[in-house]
């Protein structure tokens, strides 16, 4: 096997990786646009940019552990049990601000839905930096 063969042979692991993980994003994504009670892709055609912060702050909440279950990983296997916690700790953490604002008598969904701005900022910014906790704690 010449050097390129070499090189080449980490191809089926890169794609493995790679297809997986756009998988993964993919079902997130229509996972949790299918959990919250508003309605992200039809608020965002409207230009509802609370919409689109909270939701591309769970997104990118999502894919960063998920980044470092990839690079981390012992194994395929392993990088994908990392991706699956990833998804389902984004996932709690929108249950959970929507669980306090509904403690101080305020609805997060309706907030979105009426594009307050301060209200999808915070949604997403949470949802990041929860998504970066998530990512540090990722150790073998």
């Amino acid at each position: 096997m010449g050097h390129l063969g070499l090189y080449l042979s980490g191809l089926p692991a890169f794609f493995a990786y790679l297809l997986t993980a756009s998988l993964l994003l993919v079902v997130f994504m229509m996972a949790y646009s299918r959990i919250t009670p508003h309605h992200e892709w039809t608020l965002i055609r409207e230009g509802n940019v609370a919409a689109a912060l909270a939701y591309s702050g769970a997104t990118l909440g999502f894919t960063i552990p998920l980044y470092s279950a990839m690079v981390n990983s012992v194994s395929y296997v392993d990088f994908i049990a990392w991706g699956i916690i990833a998804f389902f700790v984004q996932i709690v953490t929108f249950f959970v601000i929507k669980a306090v604002l509904k403690s101080r008598g305020e609805s997060l969904s309706s907030h979105i839905t009426e594009g307050h701005v301060a209200y999808g900022l915070l949604a997403g910014t949470i949802a990041l930096a929860v998504g970066l906790l998530n990512a540090a704690s990722m150790v073998w």
